[in-house]
């Protein structure tokens, strides 16, 4: 059995503290910061208990310049968290466009769906996020893939009330048939 000592415990501490910092950073948007720490070593993938990634925090919140920045150091657009969520999907949830032109720029898969989870496409068609429905479409996405409740994006459209984006996936649906 192992004993930890005084120090040792005082070391875990200032690290756990640490970490909340930086995880706070992210979620604030503190770009500058990010990127010095970034610069003196920190993982761009470093991720908290939910499987959060500083790159999932910095976007979600809408943090254009902290996305980018964690994005040029290398975080990996696709990592999804414990609830089967990714940058791209949580930023066409929230609807912040920029951020997603910003995640696929940089080579977010507009078709990703992690397991249990939606594609951004379904997302952005539950939520009516029309210009962003309207991007991952010229990504060339399929819509007619199916979620884990075998619904289309045009379903869950419909099930969500969202009639501006059902009107467009039905529209196209209509040219390619």
């Amino acid at each position: 059995m192992s004993e930890t000592s005084p120090s040792s415990d005082a070391a875990k501490q200032e690290f756990i503290a640490f970490a909340q910092e930086v995880f706070q950073l992210a979620r604030t948007g503190d770009a500058k910061m990010l990127a010095s720490l970034l610069q003196k070593g920190l993982p761009p993938d470093m991720s908290n208990h939910k499987g959060d990634t500083l790159l999932m925090l910095a976007a979600y919140h809408g943090h254009l310049e902290a996305t980018k920045v964690l994005l040029e150091a290398g975080a990996k657009p696709d990592r999804y968290n414990d609830m089967a969520q990714t940058p791209l999907g949580a930023c066409v949830y929230k609807g912040y466009l920029p951020i997603v032109q910003a995640l696929l720029s940089h080579g977010a898969d507009p078709t990703l769906a992690p397991p249990g989870g939606k594609t951004p496409l379904m997302f952005a068609a539950m939520f009516n996020r029309v210009e962003i429905l309207d991007l991952l479409l010229a990504q060339h996405v399929d819509v007619a893939v199916k979620s884990t409740e075998g619904l289309t994006a045009l379903e869950l459209a419909r099930q969500m009330g969202a009639c501006d984006t059902a009107a467009v996936l039905q529209a196209r649906l209509t040219e390619a048939g």
